[in-house]
């Protein structure tokens, strides 16, 4: 009979698997590599301590990183069709009369086209906005700042201060990571910065729009902790440790399904 891999060459073995498939369990792991649960668990604690991978109750997902943030348009163009079911289910949550605190990126965009022809306020840093309220109902305030010309976006410290004018009654967040151990975080500090404020500015519900790309992604900035979320609406269904652990923080998760249709 063949020894069991000493550590190193198990965690490795643990980290490829990982890549692989981006979430692993304990049984599984120890069955695999011929090892006791409880020898699997502390090589995951370890791992978990290096920044390799993210605990779950009953396993690890990977952590993948985020350094550089891609240009608008190439976001744009990912996972189209899921952030526009992302876009849509998040809209359900909007009632007429809300004022709805919106920040940067291509799912938050898709958000706002389809609350399109709804009675709402949207204050927002996102500036594809103010194309989509030219034949739109919404009334559209954007935050004014500096123009970051690679997130179409406005940022800095005049955008800061329009937020200290206002509040929302619900505030929806795209993200560049979402992780259990890290929050929400994102490459630019600047967008972080906005986000954290517009959440500040919410004392009702903080929803989360983000595909199934960020989930488990760490970037540079933190925006705030996944405590301080509500809702969660991504487009596939989260790996079953994961899901407890957002569920423990009451957090509730919304499965945008990408071909459903309004």
């Amino acid at each position: 009979m063949g020894s069991a891999p000493i550590p190193a060459d198990r965690r490795r073995q643990i980290h490829e698997l990982l890549r692989r498939k981006g979430v692993v369990a304990v049984a599984e792991l120890a069955t695999l590599l011929g090892v006791s649960e409880l020898t699997i668990r502390r090589d995951l604690d370890e791992m978990s301590r290096q920044g390799i991978l993210e605990r779950t109750h009953g396993g690890a997902i990977l952590n993948q990183r985020v350094s550089v943030e891609p240009l608008y348009q190439q976001k744009d163009a990912t996972h189209k069709r899921e952030k526009e079911a992302i876009g849509r289910a998040a809209a359900a949550l909007v009632e007429d009369g809300d004022t709805l605190l919106i920040n940067s990126g291509s799912t938050t965009l898709e958000v706002i086209r389809a609350l399109k022809n709804r009675t709402v306020r949207i204050i927002t840093s996102n500036l594809g906005a103010a194309a989509i309220a030219a034949d739109g109902d919404f009334e559209c305030i954007l935050i004014g700042g500096l123009y970051r010309a690679r997130s179409n976006s406005l940022v800095g410290a005049l955008a800061e201060l329009s937020l200290q004018q206002v509040y929302g009654s619900k505030a929806f967040i795209g993200v560049d990571g979402i992780s259990f151990r890290y929050g929400l975080t994102t490459p630019i500090l600047e967008e972080a910065e906005i986000a954290r404020r517009m959440i500040e500015r919410t004392p009702g519900p903080v929803i989360v729009v983000a595909d199934h790309s960020k989930i488990g992604v760490v970037s540079n900035f933190v925006t705030v902790p996944i405590e301080k979320i509500h809702v969660l609406v991504t487009d596939t269904p989260i790996e079953e440790n994961f899901r407890s652990e957002l569920e423990k923080l009451g957090i509730r998760i919304i499965i945008a399904e990408p071909n459903q249709t309004t």
